[in-house]
């Protein structure tokens, strides 16, 4: 359980409230068509989604630069699928997906029903890793942006969760003392490690499967939290 009184609530984004996964395969879909690529999105997928996720997680911890990141995922894909896509294609892309992907606006079953009961008697905050210019057209296009009071990002920050900084900044910029607030998302060392150690409270989406642990409260739906808060 959670301790109470609780005041504030941090969300992370991605693949938390925005649906990530759909959002991704329908951008590219459009996209493969409008380049006249030639590739099995299904296919692509299977490679694409989990190596994503790795090259996100060195992007994370500092290993690779934001450009690195989205020209190498897309490389490493089309080697794995023995597909002949030049660098410049490849570079087109890369752009093209950065500036495409925030015009989906689906979000994970139950998050505006979630968000509408949660304003009420909460502050709620964004707390994202992803790029600022791409986050913050996600929250507007999908019309969520006006349930958060703050938003903080990495390129904000300096840094990416977990790093403490990034979730220090976010609790400044609330103005509350971590005991009293709530961070929920699904990435357990990004995010329910990262607050926990600061002194948030955390709730895990735990939507990638990950092993059972006793960290904090897990939830697999969104509409769960209301068992919590």
């Amino acid at each position: 359980m959670l301790n109470k009184p609780i005041t504030d609530i941090f969300f992370d984004l991605d693949h938390t409230l925005w649906d990530f996964d759909r959002n991704s395969a329908l951008t590219y879909q459009e996209l493969f068509r409008d380049f006249d690529l030639e590739v099995d999105l299904n296919s692509f997928l299977e490679h694409y989604v989990p190596l994503n996720l790795i090259f996100w997680k060195a992007f994370r911890e500092g290993r690779i630069s934001k450009e690195k990141l989205r020209y190498e995922r897309l490389k490493t894909v089309f080697d794995r699928m023995e597909l002949r896509v030049s660098d410049r294609q490849i570079n087109y892309l890369s752009e093209a997906y950065i500036e495409n992907l925030s015009l989906h606006t689906h979000l994970l079953p139950n998050c505006m029903e979630i968000l509408e009961y949660l304003h009420k008697g909460y502050k709620m905050h964004i707390i994202t890793n992803g790029f600022e210019e791409v986050q913050t057209r996600k929250l507007l296009n999908s019309g969520i942006a006006h349930y958060f009071k703050t938003v903080v990002n990495s390129d904000r920050a300096g840094v990416k969760k977990p790093d403490p900084r990034i979730f220090k900044m976010a609790i400044e910029a609330a103005g509350i003392q971590p005991e009293s607030g709530v961070m929920i998302g699904d990435s357990l060392e990004a995010d329910i490690h990262g607050a926990r150690a600061v002194g948030l409270q955390a709730l895990h989406f735990n939507v990638h499967n990950d092993p059972g642990h006793e960290v904090c409260p897990v939830i697999l739906d969104l509409e769960q939290i209301k068992l919590y808060l």
